[in-house]
């Protein structure tokens, strides 16, 4: 899968700067943000594309009131009104991010804001968590034929099998998903992270992260696990009273998941028992047979002429009972190390 030539799947994590609400209601913030996002080594920076018209209704019935968690008391409508991204702050940022040289997309909620992306040439999209089961706009999206990332949180098996066959049905050849949880914020061991591991098997495609938990374990350890793509929320500051500051990365934390989950990646590597460069001056360090005194050749090898010590360039010590009894085929000095070449075929 590549994004404006970023090839995803190989070397470290790809990862997602999403900036959500937290803009705050003011652009020069969204700017901001996508700068330190740059900065800090995000491959990309993910906006979230939708009009309070487009992803709910004005409606003050309880079904449309939040109970409970961050956003306790309000209706949708206006969590929503608040949250967006306006559409003609849209040209302006994606201007910024190239200026900048991040790769930025987002996630539609609707066909026109599908529409509105293509108009500024999106290089991809990602489909939210809560989207996953809306098929049409999947296959809306799928049919720009650009890739896709779709996030699973709340789907079962069954849906997020039905959300690619409907992504692949209508075209895309350039997919991926996310392991996620719909907490905001989302405790660790809701993660379970090897479900990330069975989706990899079970459904063939990229797989990631897309992380809500307060901190960058849960991160970390997708990259051990396999995750090829890892998003977090980002803000500048995670006391700036927006509706998703509480549960996002600062700068300098992004700047350390981008650090530490190359570093984890690089660290799963591959199945090596042999010897690594930086062990090859430690050898030293092991124990190995020496002589511990003179001896002239035509000598006969006895406990006492032997021992094992460091360092490691003689015989290894589970040789000892082939050496002992051996006659020298030449003479040793003490501190000489042990070695078959030594030693005659005979033993006495």
């Amino acid at each position: 899968m590549k994004i404006e030539g970023k090839l995803i799947g190989e070397g470290g994590p790809y990862i997602i700067a999403e900036l959500s609400a937290n803009h705050n209601g003011n652009i020069e913030t969204a700017l901001k943000i996508i700068s330190e996002a740059k900065k800090a080594g995000a491959d990309a920076v993910k906006l979230q594309t939708y009009r309070p018209d487009t992803i709910t209704l004005d409606c003050d019935a309880p079904e449309f009131r939040i109970e409970g968690g961050l956003w306790h008391g309000r209706t949708l409508y206006e969590l929503y009104e608040e949250a967006h991204t306006p559409w003609e702050w849209h040209k302006p940022l994606f201007e910024h991010a190239r200026k900048e040289g991040i790769t930025m997309f987002s996630s539609p909620f609707d066909n026109t804001a599908v529409d509105l992306l293509e108009d500024l040439n999106a290089p991809a999209y990602k489909i939210a968590s809560f989207e996953a089961v809306d098929l049409p706009l999947i296959e809306y999206v799928a049919s720009t034929g650009k890739p896709m990332i779709i996030s699973t949180g709340m789907a079962n098996d069954e849906e997020i099998q039905e959300a690619i066959d409907a992504a692949r049905g209508a075209g895309c050849k350039e997919l991926a998903i996310l392991h996620c949880v719909s907490g905001y914020p989302a405790p660790a061991e809701d993660y379970n992270l090897k479900t990330l591991v069975d989706m990899k098997e079970r459904f063939g495609v990229l797989t990631g992260l897309s992380d809500h938990t307060l901190d960058n374990t849960t991160a970390i350890v997708s990259a051990a696990l396999g995750a090829s793509i890892i998003e977090k929320h980002f803000t500048l500051d995670r006391n700036g009273g927006g509706p998703d500051d509480s549960f996002s990365l600062e700068p300098t934390e992004l700047a350390a998941l981008c650090r530490d989950t190359k570093t984890a990646k690089a660290a799963l590597g591959k199945v090596d028992y042999g010897r690594k460069s930086s062990e090859q001056g430690n050898v030293k360090f092991r124990r190995s047979l020496y002589f511990v005194k003179e001896m002239k050749a035509g000598d006969v090898i006895t406990e006492d002429c032997i021992r094992s010590v460091r360092p490691g360039y003689g015989l290894p010590p589970k040789e000892a009972q082939r050496v002992l009894n051996r006659v020298l085929g030449r003479s040793v000095s003490y501190g000489m190390p042990v070695s078959f070449d030594s030693l005659l075929d005979e033993k006495v």
